[in-house]
């Protein structure tokens, strides 16, 4: 019995401490530039932040004034950007809602640069307050010219020439996908859930596969723009389908025959939770494909990995006497999990 006590520790590591099920935030940053002026715009989703900067930014917000005088000082402090060289000074910060009652904030500054250059220098450090892992995905405007970047605490700044042929900048977002599925502990326990059962080498690709399939579709088409879900509807639906699923591993005996289709309806739903780290940045439709297609690759790739790791052992489990033992621990520790995580963000929607 000691290794039905590994896998509920395993699983009890991983129970929500706050509102979100992902260790990665991520903020989306438009950067205008006209001439000498430079605007800076940061969405950020309060449900994704840590404790204390999710309620400075939600006082600040409804119009605290202390509040807003601490975040306008932190905007100053983490966005910088130079022109050929030569820092440009900040002007007017702003912080807001969205309106809309989704939990989204935006914080705005306003800079001005000594002279209007094609060669900038951005910096966007926000991992002391808003954590280290957080990331942001910036596009920068200009007259004539667009570019896509990711920062991260690895990499804050990035000089940027307008004047230049942009790079599809394909390897961040692969990246942003790798860590979007691997800090994902929703989607990472809804995996867990559905393999608990086991089942042989077969059953496990057709319940990934399935998956994969699906999540792929809703991503492609939430980024494009075709199909619009509010995150108020998605996440809430995300920890339903996590409880969902554990529940159903109480049920059975064996591995349920229809399991690939309960991976496939779900996985529908879990492609528009990805889609949120890329489809407000309204990318022109060539760097959108771009996009789409290396973050696509990034959580596919991190998912392989989940997979190919655990697999092993679940299919030692599903031979193991102790095995339905442990698998009703860990799915009712899992079910619990999912439970907590709806409760929040229906709270929080």
């Amino acid at each position: 019995m000691r290794a039905t006590g590994l896998v509920a520790a395993a699983v009890l590591a991983l129970l929500p401490g706050r509102a979100t099920a992902h260790a990665t935030s991520t903020g989306l940053a438009r950067i205008e530039v006209e001439g000498e002026a430079v605007s800076y715009r940061l969405t950020l989703v309060l449900g994704e932040l840590p404790e204390e900067p999710r309620r400075m930014l939600a006082a600040a917000a409804a119009g605290d004034p202390g509040s807003a005088e601490q975040v306008a000082g932190e905007l100053r402090r983490r966005v910088a950007v130079s022109a050929g060289g030569v820092a440009c000074r900040p002007g007017r910060a702003l912080i807001r809602s969205s309106g809309l009652g989704d939990g989204r904030v935006d914080l705005e500054l306003a800079l001005r640069c000594p002279a209007a250059s094609r060669r900038l220098l951005l910096r966007d450090d926000w991992a002391g307050l808003l954590g280290e892992h957080h990331r942001t995905l910036a596009r920068i405007d200009a007259a004539d010219r667009s570019r896509e970047i990711a920062f991260s605490p690895e990499m804050p700044e990035a000089e940027v020439d307008l004047g230049a042929g942009a790079p599809p900048g394909r390897l961040g977002f692969f990246r942003l996908g790798l860590e979007h599925i691997l800090s994902g502990w929703d989607h990472l326990l809804f995996l867990a859930a559905l393999l608990l059962r086991g089942g042989n080498l077969l059953t496990i690709l057709k319940i990934i596969t399935a998956f994969t399939a699906a999540h792929s579709l809703t991503l492609a088409l939430a980024t494009l723009g075709l199909v619009v879900v509010p995150g108020r509807i998605v996440e809430p639906a995300i920890a339903a389908s996590i409880v969902w699923v554990a529940l159903e591993n109480f049920r059975a005996r064996e591995t349920p025959s229809h399991r690939w289709v309960v991976s496939f309806l779900f996985g529908l739903i879990h492609g528009f939770g990805f889609a949120s780290a890329l489809q407000e940045l309204a990318l022109p439709p060539a760097r959108l494909a771009w996009a789409l297609l290396g973050f696509n690759l990034g959580v596919e790739a991190g998912q392989a990995v989940v997979v190919l790791a655990v697999s092993p052992f679940l299919l030692w489990l599903g031979r193991a006497s102790w095995g339905p033992v442990a698998v009703r621990l860990a799915s009712g520790l899992i079910a619990l999990a999912g439970a907590i995580w709806f409760v929040q963000r229906i709270w929080l929607a």
